[in-house]
This record gives C-alpha cells, structure tokens and sequence, in this order.
C-alpha cells in the first residue's frame, strides 16, 4: 500500500502549474531534517497533495506522484545555489530530495479554512499550531476525506 504525503510550495516560486509544464521535478532544496527524513521514507508510488503555501488562498491544489526515491540533493553542493551547504558533500550528502511526477490539479483549491473545519482532520499534521514543515505524512483517513473535498 502506498503512503500519503504532503508538498508544500510557494506558488510564486514552483507552482502546481509548474509540476504540471514539467512533467516530473526533484522535490529539492529541503532543509529540515524532520522533511528529510520523511522523504527518506518515501517509496515510488506514494501519492502526495500540493500544497500551495504563503498565498492569497493557502491550500491543496493537486496530487503528486512519488517516481524516485530519496538521494543526494545536488543543490546542497552548488556554491552559487540558495540552498548551498558547506557541510554537506557527495561524499557526505546532508540533504536529499526525490522525484514527483504531475498527476492532477484540482479544479478548485481545497483552502485551509475549510480543512480547518472537517473534524477528520483535526490531528493532521498541518493544521497543528506552530507546523511549519514543507513536507508531511497524511494519514489513509485524511487522504480520503480530502479526495471528498476535491
């Protein structure tokens, strides 16, 4: 059985619309190491929901399809990227991404106040005071009923 997950972007920076030009992309430049793990965790074929963060209407968007595992983040070793981290080598690699494959945008965004009020929800991760993680677990309950929503 695949596992459920959730992406968080910025719209302005990498959009559903961006995953859905491209085709697939490495989910990279995460660093937190609770993130990282999770993608470490991750398997081809788990599905995740994008999530658009930090926007007029915060919310779901669309589902992603997890095609490769977790490995090395090349943009930790690139001097001339944001996410440069001097600590980290291909020898030693620190941070990780994995691939996510475009399979649907939702017509509508399933915004945050209306998760907010489905009372399946109430322990999901993103909806806890303070979360702030760009990449989360979903429980099999919670995938379900945002599938409804959508």
């Amino acid at each position: 059985m695949p596992n459920y997950w959730l992406f968080k972007s910025e719209p302005q920076s990498y959009s559903i619309d961006d995953l859905q030009r491209d085709g697939t992309t490495p989910w990279s430049g995460v660093r937190n190491y609770q993130a990282r793990n999770f993608m470490q965790a991750m398997s081809v074929g788990d599905e995740a929901f994008f999530y658009h963060s930090s926007c007029a209407v915060p919310g779901i968007v669309g589902v992603c399809l997890v095609v490769r595992t977790a490995y090395p983040d090349a943009t930790a070793f690139d001097s001339r990227s944001e996410y440069y981290d001097p600590k980290s080598s291909p020898e030693t690699p620190r941070w990780f991404n994995v691939d996510v494959k475009f399979l649907r945008a939702f017509s509508d965004v399933v915004p945050l106040t209306r998760l907010r009020e489905i009372a399946t929800l109430t322990n999901m991760p993103l909806l806890q005071r303070g979360q702030r993680l760009s990449v989360q677990p979903v429980r099999a309950t919670e995938w379900r009923a945002i599938l409804k929503l959508a």
